[in-house]
């Protein structure tokens, strides 16, 4: 029963979110357009459930081509990071167009946050268990 309630609310949810900030995602396309060319969205390769790969959506917050200009960890004073780009991470907006892996099923509102494959290739057998569960936008631990 359980799986089948957070899997109706993660579909209604997401669907719902994505209507109400539409009008916020338009602006916030456009401010990050207007200050550097190139696509609004940031499509990472995350690990998902049962390891399956799959492209997470975020709003753009670095420069075109940021991971061949530096280290694959950012601070806040990282020099990649658009003008726009600190406002939409300290707000946490550039998370918002994972409300599209929520509707699509790949993400949860709530799970553990989805890993990139270098990372994810070294768990342990322990740790693997993590990946019998949809990632979610937000874990225990942010919350």
């Amino acid at each position: 029963m359980y799986p089948l309630l957070k899997y109706l609310f993660d579909k209604i949810f997401s669907c719902l979110g994505i209507c109400i900030f539409v009008p916020l995602f338009l602006v916030l396309s456009i401010l990050i357009k207007f200050e550097d060319t190139g696509p609004v969205f940031y499509r990472g390769l995350r690990i998902g459930r049962n390891g399956q790969p799959f492209r997470v959506f975020k709003f753009r917050t670095m420069v075109l081509n940021a991971e061949n200009q530096g280290a694959s960890s950012t601070s806040d004073d990282d020099p990649r990071i658009t003008r726009i780009g600190r406002f939409l991470r300290k707000y946490k907006l550039d998370e918002f167009p994972q409300l599209i892996n929520v509707l699509k099923g790949e993400m949860s509102f709530v799970g553990p946050r989805p890993e990139v494959k270098k990372f994810t290739d070294l768990y342990t057998e322990e740790e693997k268990v993590i990946l019998t569960v949809r990632p979610g936008i937000t874990d225990w631990a942010s919350m």
